[in-house]
């Protein structure tokens, strides 16, 4: 049923591995991203990364490393200000800071446009070996983060006051939370770029909270359907030869439409047969 080459080319060996981390990192990730009604800032932060990955090449190193200070740098603005500004206004105006820095990399040098298209919209059939290590070694980092502020930060994420008066230190655990999600997008943006970032931190987990109030449940369907999208791009990017990033963004869609109206069908049951509904 599939070519050999799909599971045994070393470009695609690469891709199903780090499209699978990128994948269960961005869909646990995203989970409290969503629960913290910050969709707007997992916008910002990849586009961060992006100016940070683009004045990296163009000063000749290793862009992971423009990227992690730029994605980890906005993220703690972000939060800083958040406490002092609206937390949209400051937001928007970091992003447009990041874009015009951007904007300013790629205006001072010539030599950037494959470069600059590989930041925003990834590179996944061109992972090297080594980007695999590190990918690895920073998803299990954050992960690891993830699990240490688990239930602290999933009460702080449904009520701040609650989680203060119980003395949990919501401040420190909120800013620790924005280094996770700054680490996530310098590791995700040079293997799915800064827009495909975004879809995945976001779409699993709004897909999932259409179907679902436990939290648990959320978190397991994020992180099935963020794989379960990456994989079929995957597959449909190989035999087509289309850009792969044209797939996720497509059926994250297809998933969250299915998701509205499974949601309105069940809707309509219980209005129609409230009884049945019990």
């Amino acid at each position: 049923m599939f070519s050999s080459g799909l599971f045994t080319e070393t470009f695609m060996v690469h891709a199903w591995m780090g499209g699978t981390m990128v994948a269960v990192l961005c869909a646990l990730v995203g989970f409290f991203v969503v629960m913290r009604d910050s969709a707007f800032v997992a916008h910002t932060v990849p586009q961060a990364g992006f100016a940070g990955g683009a004045g990296a090449v163009f000063l000749n190193v290793n862009p992971l490393y423009g990227l992690s200070v730029f994605a980890v740098g906005g993220a703690l603005l972000i939060g800083y200000l958040g406490t002092r500004e609206r937390n949209d206004v400051a937001t928007a105006l970091i992003l447009v800071a990041a874009l015009g820095t951007g904007a300013l990399f790629l205006g001072l040098t010539n030599k950037y446009a494959t470069g600059a298209y590989a930041l925003l919209f990834g590179q996944l059939v061109g992972v090297s070996s080594e980007q695999i290590v590190t990918t690895a070694i920073l998803s299990l980092i954050c992960l690891l983060a993830l699990a240490f502020l688990y239930r602290p930060l999933l009460l702080a994420s449904v009520s701040k006051e609650i989680a203060q008066s119980r003395g949990i230190p919501v401040r420190w655990v909120e800013m620790c939370f924005m280094v996770i999600v700054g680490l996530t997008a310098a590791i995700t943006v040079p293997v799915v770029g800064a827009l495909l970032c975004f879809s995945l931190l976001i779409g699993p987990t709004a897909v999932s909270i259409l179907l679902t109030s436990s939290s648990e449940k959320v978190m397991a369907l994020s992180l099935l359907f963020s794989v379960l999208t990456v994989w079929l791009s995957l597959i449909l990017g190989y035999y087509s030869g289309w850009p792969i990033g044209f797939f996720v963004s497509i059926i994250g869609a297809i998933l969250y439409l299915a998701a509205r109206s499974i949601k309105l069908f069940r809707y309509k049951t219980r209005a129609l047969f409230p009884h049945h509904a019990r």
